[in-house]
C-alpha cells in the first residue's frame, strides 16, 4: 500500500528532474576576466558542430542574447571567441515493480489473487551543449562551460530548453575567484 502512495512522489521527481539542466565549468584561474568586453563566434569551430543549422542558429541566438546582456558587444576585433560542441546519447530507463497484491505463490496460492509486476520502458535523448570561451588574441581556451540534460523534439518547447542551457551555463560566466 506504501508503494502506490508514493507512485505520484516518484512520477513528480522523475518529471523534474528531466526538466534540469546539470552545469559544469572549467577554467584558467591565472586569467584576469574582467579585461574582455567583445566577443565573436569562432565560424570555422561552430561549423563543425554536428547538429541542424535551425537548432545551431536557436543556440548562437541565445548565446548572443545572453553575453549582451552580461554587457559584451559584438565586434569583428573580439577580445573573446565563442565555440560551442554538442553530443547526444539516447537513454533507456526500465522500471519494474510489484503490482500485486495478496499472498503470490504458495499455500492458498490463487491466479486472481496476484497481479504480478509492472513493468514501464521509456526512453529521452540526454544532450551536453559545451560553451568555450576562448582568448581571441592568444587563441587559447580560456573558460569552458557545460551543460547536460534531457532534448526535446517538440518544435514549441526547443527555443525555450536551448535557451534553459545557455542561461545556466553562462550564469557561472565570469568564474568567481576564490
Amino acid at each position: 500500500m506504501k508503494t502506490i502512495k508514493l507512485l505520484p512522489l516518484l512520477f513528480l521527481f522523475a518529471v523534474a528532474s528531466c526538466s534540469s539542466v546539470r552545469v559544469a565549468t572549467d577554467f584558467d584561474k591565472n586569467v584576469d576576466f574582467t579585461k574582455y568586453k567583445s566577443f565573436a563566434f569562432f565560424k570555422s569551430g561552430v561549423d563543425k558542430v554536428e547538429i541542424s543549422d535551425l537548432d545551431k542558429r536557436r543556440i548562437l541566438n541565445a548565446i548572443d542574447a545572453e553575453l549582451t546582456a552580461k554587457g559584451f558587444t559584438k565586434s569583428e576585433s573580439p577580445d573573446l571567441l565563442v565555440n560551442i560542441f554538442t553530443k547526444s546519447r539516447e537513454q533507456v530507463d526500465i522500471n519494474q515493480f510489484n503490482a500485486g497484491w495478496g499472498y503470490g505463490w504458495g499455500w492458498g496460492w490463487s491466479p486472481w489473487m496476484w497481479g504480478g509486476r509492472s513493468t514501464t520502458v521509456s526512453t529521452s535523448t540526454e544532450g551536453t551543449l559545451y560553451i568555450d570561451l576562448i582568448d581571441a588574441r592568444k587563441k587559447e581556451l580560456i573558460w569552458q562551460g557545460e551543460g547536460v540534460g534531457v532534448l526535446t523534439q517538440n518544435m514549441n518547447k526547443k527555443d525555450e530548453r536551448i535557451q534553459e542551457f545557455v542561461k545556466k551555463i553562462l550564469a557561472k560566466y565570469p568564474p568567481e575567484k576564490k
